[in-house]
């Protein structure tokens, strides 16, 4: 293993890897039935052009795994982190209209990993994370990600409140959502920059954080339900908002 590199596992995120011209792919671990598989899938393009091949069997691919619970579908892949864009860049060079997500204190590798393959499937321009709290090296998160991560703008800062404080002076809408506001989130246009603020599994948003939202929304559910696992919330509105904008867009 390279200083840098790290490892991916499951089909879906190391195709969706391969196929990313920005990320370098150092070598490729696979069992040969899933080499044949994989290459008569994508015939008559060879995907693996160019890219070192290990064969392993599914033991030494288990070991290569460790204890993580997840399953490496007989393919992974040694790759080195992508060169991400700043905030500032971003919007300098971008539309009028971004939709960003926040995500304060989400610890939760699989809930991480969902998000962003929420984020990516529903056209959101970026995810902003504490660098600290980012397991950019996580295989639990890519594989929850389903390729997800190829597809999407990872801002990681060092403060979510410094960040958003900085992006409200951009002219961005802070949007918070917490179980206990009174306005349900489907009431809102949606149009503009706007950041999607959510909190930790445990306990939401902090107070000061809260403080730094212009809105705060909820989704409207049962009364027999307290609240929603952060990757069904976000996958709700995300969905929503993409919906809502293109029928802006075609009226």
């Amino acid at each position: 293993m390279r200083k840098n590199s790290f490892l991916l596992a499951g089909k879906h995120p190391v195709i969706e890897a391969i196929k990313n011209k920005n990320r370098k792919i150092v070598r490729i671990y696979i069992t040969e039935n899933s080499f044949k598989q994989i290459n008569k899938e994508y015939e008559p393009k060879n995907i693996f052009n160019k890219i070192a091949i290990v064969f392993k069997n599914n033991k030494e691919l288990s070991n290569l795994c460790g204890s993580n619970d997840i399953s490496h579908q007989g393919i992974m892949a040694e790759v080195e982190p992508l060169d991400q864009i700043s905030i500032k860049e971003f919007i300098k060079n971008n539309k009028k209209n971004i939709n960003f997500l926040a995500l304060e204190d989400v610890t939760d590798p699989r809930n991480i990993g969902s998000i962003i393959r929420t984020a990516a499937s529903f056209n959101i321009d970026g995810i902003i994370i504490k660098d600290r709290l980012y397991p950019e090296k996580s295989k639990v998160m890519y594989k929850s990600a389903s390729g997800g991560t190829e597809h999407i703008n990872i801002f990681s800062v060092s403060n979510i409140n410094t960040t958003l404080s900085y992006l409200k002076k951009e002219g961005f809408w802070v949007s918070a959502f917490d179980s206990h506001a009174k306005k349900d989130f489907t009431s809102h246009d949606w149009k503009g920059r706007n950041i999607l603020l959510f909190g930790s599994e445990g306990y939401g948003l902090k107070h000061h954080t809260l403080k730094n939202a212009d809105f705060h929304f909820k989704i409207d559910i049962s009364d027999n339900i307290e609240s929603l696992n952060i990757s069904n919330s976000v996958s709700i509105i995300c969905h929503y908002i993409k919906n809502k904008l293109k029928r802006l867009e075609d009226n």
